[in-house]
């Protein structure tokens, strides 16, 4: 598979969206770290930000105070998602039940 053909303005301007997305996934992780941040209020902000509901749900479940590694994947496998799933891509029932469980 051939890579896009890019003009240096663009491959810059892709470069600087590529870098507002990890800073804004970090420090929403921080957010949710620090407890400044519910799990709720960043489900609730995924519905009109496109770089949070491309944020993978492992590393915020993970970032939850007392939620380490091991936890956050048994409690994704308990409610049925995927590794690689994202925010977006959570059907209603898991979204309810990481709010009943985390709000």
């Amino acid at each position: 598979m051939a890579l896009p053909e890019m003009t240096d303005e663009q491959r810059m301007q892709a470069l600087a969206k590529a870098a507002e997305a990890r800073r804004t996934r970090a420090e929403i992780k921080e957010l949710l770290r620090t407890g400044s941040l519910r799990l709720s209020e960043v489900l609730a902000r995924a519905e009109t930000d496109e770089i949070v509901a491309g944020t993978k749900v492992q590393p915020l479940l993970v970032a939850l105070p007392g939620l380490g590694k091991v936890k956050a994947k048994r409690t994704m496998e308990e409610f049925s998602i995927a590794e690689n799933r994202r925010i977006r891509g959570l059907g209603s029932r898991q979204r309810e039940a990481l709010l009943d469980r985390f709000g």
